[in-house]
């Protein structure tokens, strides 16, 4: 079944309510097992979307990679926050998104009056002020931007990365669990740009002693796709 395009149905709302400086803000990288988690802040108007702007999920690497610097431009204002691998075990994940998107908000040239977050939950909190909407990626142009902007910058960093650890296939995974990364895994052990609190080093007899621990504040629990 074909997806609805977003629209500006959400931002329109919230402007008409006085918030003049709309962002939309989306998240990558939550579930991977190395790499940063990335988050991208979005303000776009209400002018007309590129063609196929969609959640970054449902879109090809090529049509992503095409449709990325055309957003940039087109965008009013983005900018990308991150939080390191060992901030996220140092801090949980719902710390690390927090201050991912905080780092990414407060990088923006204008201080939005109003975030709309994919999703149910408010990770970001105060002081911001916070509309979440489930599948807000693929219902609100401003998150399905900045979803794309995030994925593919992440993607390339990754790939960077991958460079130096050409066994462990960054390029194609993200970080991601892969048949691949998995049997790199076993053989070579994390990198340092892995995430040293997921589970996944409890499966891996030969490194399971460098797994630490996680500190999570327990307001979520996270689909790590294993």
């Amino acid at each position: 079944m074909p997806v609805e395009p977003p629209t500006h149905r959400v931002e329109r709302a919230l402007r008409k309510a006085g918030a003049e400086v709309v962002a939309g803000v989306d998240e990558v990288g939550r579930g991977a097992w190395a790499g940063p988690v990335t988050v991208c802040a979005a303000v776009t108007g209400l002018r007309r979307a590129p063609e196929g702007l969609t959640d970054s999920k449902l879109l090809t690497l090529r049509r992503r990679t095409a449709l990325a610097p055309v957003l940039a431009d087109w965008v009013d204002a983005h900018a990308l926050g991150h939080a390191s691998p060992l901030e996220c075990d140092q801090l949980g994940m719902t710390a690390a998104l927090r201050l991912a998107a905080t780092r990414a908000l407060e990088a923006l040239p204008v201080r939005p009056d109003m975030v709309i977050l994919d999703g149910k939950h408010d990770y970001l909190g105060g002081p911001w002020r916070v509309r979440t909407v489930i599948k807000g990626d693929q219902s609100c142009v401003s998150v399905a931007a900045a979803s794309v902007l995030a994925k593919v910058q992440r993607d390339g960093y990754m790939a960077e990365l991958g460079a130096g650890f050409p066994g462990f296939a960054f390029a194609d995974n993200a970080g991601y669990p892969s048949p691949v990364h998995r049997a790199a895994l076993a053989e070579h052990g994390p990198t340092p740009h892995h995430r040293l609190s997921w589970s996944y080093l409890d499966d891996l007899p030969t490194w399971r002693h460098l797994r630490t621990s996680r500190l999570d504040d327990g307001s979520e629990q996270l689909s790590l796709g294993f």
